[in-house]
């Protein structure tokens, strides 16, 4: 017998993956990437815990279709900042069903606790998520092939939609199990036909960690994260860039990296602009994007800025103005901290302009005093 297991990187989901291993169920541990996981490279602790509990990771990009189709129309709206967590679940769960065959699993395991989150573990979110997914098989049931009549669906041999949910369950849900809480829950069929013994899971529900960590100090686990965060989406910084870029104007895919990384300005005709904080940034915000346009230093040694291409002329130069005016370079020491306007200063105050490329065209301007530049930081 084999699960799926989504695996977000949490203790909860170590703890589920393992009460499987330990009944002699093969898991793979899936962990999708939906593009707003955080800002740091975790897949060797994703590997080292996953193997921990005796599974294999799988990491699977489901960026674009995220993106596309769930961030910005979730059924079941936001919780206190961008975050559609509901949706955001039962997108995770219906792109592991559509995996189900291809790796010859069975079911799909998620480490979900009852009541512990607000927004997307109350008992009504959980039904709402199965509802999702319920959602999802009937409509690839429906698919059919206009030939011959029958139904085409990639889920018509592990369900049987008019049956009596004895040999196959009639939906899609009800191959979805939570461990963590199950005795607290209808029993899901691969408890009911024997492929899980539900006595060796367990019903815990709330907020407290407590029964967690005294398994994870009974097993000695040294790769772990405690239960609780994690979402970029839930981060404030994140959520309000989000809201104003998105308002502002519709965004694209490869957005996803100026609303995570970098001093995000509104500039004052309008346009948004993004300056680097370090070269860890600088390497994230020097993918291509075709909104935006790049800053590029050529006499200094500072950040690399982005400015939406069709900002205005008076903007794109103050952004590299204030891109510049973040530099390390002995030049900007010489310059006075009353010039702050982008046209050239007064022949009798002592300046030194620089060559700064903006996308093909290249300026010499003045750097932009940093004290200044705040009063464009959209969170100041």
């Amino acid at each position: 017998m084999r699960a799926l297991a989504l695996f977000s990187g949490g203790c909860d989901s170590l703890i589920s993956m393992k009460l499987l291993t330990m009944q002699g169920i093969e898991v793979i541990a899936l962990h999708f990437n939906i593009g707003f996981g955080g800002n740091k490279d975790k897949l060797e602790y994703l590997r080292n815990a996953s193997a921990q509990v005796g599974a294999r990771l799988e990491v699977v990009d489901i960026r674009k279709q995220f993106f596309d189709e769930v961030l910005f129309t979730p059924k079941y709206g936001y919780g206190k900042y961008f975050n559609p967590c509901i949706d955001c679940h039962a997108n995770m769960f219906a792109n592991a069903f559509y995996l189900l065959e291809s790796f010859g699993a069975s079911f799909v395991v998620s480490g979900e606790v009852l009541g512990q989150r607000p927004k997307s573990q109350r008992k009504q979110a959980l039904d709402q998520v199965r509802s999702l997914v319920r959602e999802v098989g009937k409509k690839d049931s429906e698919n059919t092939d206009d030939r011959e009549g029958k139904s085409s669906g990639r889920f018509d041999k592990i369900l049987d939609t008019k049956g009596d949910g004895v040999n196959k369950p009639k939906s899609l849900d009800e191959l979805l199990l939570r461990p963590m809480s199950a005795k607290l829950l209808p029993p899901s069929f691969p408890e009911r036909a024997g492929w899980v013994d539900r006595e060796k899971l367990l019903d815990i529900s709330g907020r407290g960690r407590t029964r967690q960590l005294e398994m994870v100090k009974k097993w000695g686990w040294k790769h772990y994260e405690n239960p609780g965060g994690g979402c970029l989406l839930t981060d404030i910084s994140v959520a309000k860039k989000l809201k104003d870029l998105s308002a502002h104007r519709k965004m694209l895919l490869q957005d996803s990296t100026i609303v995570k990384v970098g001093r995000y300005m509104v500039l004052p005709n309008g346009a948004r602009a993004i300056i680097g904080r370090n070269e860890s940034e600088n390497t994230k915000l020097d993918e291509p994007n075709p909104s935006m346009e790049k800053i590029i230093l050529l006499e200094s040694i500072g950040p690399l800025g982005l400015v939406e291409k069709d900002a205005s002329k008076d903007d794109k130069i103050l952004a590299a103005r204030i891109t510049l005016g973040y530099a390390k370079n002995d030049k900007n020491a010489q310059n006075k901290e009353n010039n702050d306007e982008i046209s050239p200063p007064p022949q009798n105050q002592t300046q030194i302009a620089q060559k700064v490329k903006i996308g093909e065209e290249v300026y010499e301007i003045l750097p932009y005093p940093k004290e200044k530049a705040r009063e464009f930081l959209l969170l100041k």
